[in-house]
């Protein structure tokens, strides 16, 4: 069993509250959630308008589904027009790494 995850730091557009903020991001995970079935959520920058951190995670048998999905997931937010792609990392992990 191969577990791997992705941290996402974006600053978002011309948002000017939380509010705003909450419209973009919202959406923005519920996409992640359908489009690629992973688990999201926000993780960091929680109290910032115009940044978010965001952390996705999946579980799969092995390990080039985890790098096709993360992959996959870090293009479609690189690639939003209304968000700028700060930094990206990820890890992943087997069950018999001890």
């Amino acid at each position: 069993m191969w577990i791997g995850w992705l941290e996402l730091d974006i600053l978002l557009g011309d948002v000017h509250s939380l509010k705003e903020k909450r419209s973009l991001v919202r959406p923005l995970l519920a996409e992640l959630r359908r489009r690629f079935q992973v688990s999201v959520a926000e993780v960091d920058h929680l109290e910032l308008h115009r940044r978010a951190g965001i952390g996705v995670s999946l579980v799969a048998a092995d390990r080039r589904h985890i790098v096709e999905v993360l992959d996959a997931v870090e293009r479609f937010v690189a690639y939003r027009p209304e968000i700028e792609l700060l930094s990206a990392h990820r890890s992943d992990r087997t069950t018999g790494d001890d």
